[in-house]
This record gives structure tokens, C-alpha cells and sequence, in this order.
């Protein structure tokens, strides 16, 4: 990086972890479709099927597929944040994760928030070459 004191290196290690821990978060989502094929299989098992106007497990499938591709992205994208704050590039795109972050719990909005402070700081947006 340059000479100008920043927190550059600090929230590129933060969003490397918070990056890990969103596709670690994405097992959760898998295990959750895992018990909706198994609430598949013990409803098609049972006697009691014909009771059922349709097969619920498919509502845990369905939440947890979108769910695990959500935080795959997320996780995915955070991850490169990182790679672009440590090479000092894309502003933008950097800038538009902080802001998303804002709405991940608690760690996000810190890391976001913090991250938007710094980066609308005129010598931050100078070694972007944003000014």
C-alpha cells in the first residue's frame, strides 16, 4: 500500500474472515435442506400421507437451496472485497459490499459502517484515484 497511515489492512483481514465464516454459515442451509429430504422421505414411509394436502419437506429443500446459494455468493463476494481492498482497487465495488453488509447482523453492520467511514476519507479515495 502507501505510506498515508489506514485501516486498509485491518478490514481486509475482517472481511477475509467474516468471508470464511458466511460459507461456513452455508453448511447451516445444507443441513437444513438435508432435514427437509428426510421429512420427504419419512412423510412418503408413513400411513399418514394422505392426510397431507402437499409434502412439507419440500418448503426446507427449497429455503435451504436458495439459502446455501445466497451465502456462496455473499461469502464469495466478500471474500474478493478483500482481495480488492489488499491490491487497492475497485472502489465501487468495495464501497457497494460494505453497504450490503450493513444488513448481515451485527459483525456486518460494524465491519460495514466502519469500512464506508474509511473509504470516504479524501486520502483513502486518493489511493483509489478516485479524486
Amino acid at each position: 500500500m502507501s505510506n498515508i497511515p489506514n485501516n486498509l489492512n485491518t478490514f481486509r483481514i475482517l472481511y477475509l474472515i467474516k468471508g470464511i465464516l458466511t460459507l461456513g454459515f452455508s453448511l447451516f442451509f445444507i443441513l437444513y435442506a438435508g432435514m427437509g429430504l428426510f421429512f420427504n422421505t419419512a412423510i412418503e414411509h408413513s400411513n399418514a400421507n394422505n392426510d397431507l394436502p402437499f409434502n412439507f419437506g419440500w418448503i426446507f429443500v427449497i429455503i435451504g437451496g436458495i439459502g446455501f446459494i445466497i451465502s456462496i455468493a455473499f461469502g464469495i463476494l466478500t471474500l474478493l472485497a478483500s482481495k480488492y481492498i489488499r491490491e487497492v482497487k475497485n472502489y465501487n465495488f468495495i464501497f457497494a459490499i460494505a453497504v450490503v453488509n450493513c444488513l448481515t447482523g451485527v459483525l456486518g453492520i460494524l465491519l460495514g459502517v466502519f469500512t464506508l467511514v474509511e473509504l470516504t476519507k479524501p486520502e483513502i479515495k486518493q489511493l483509489f484515484n478516485k479524486i
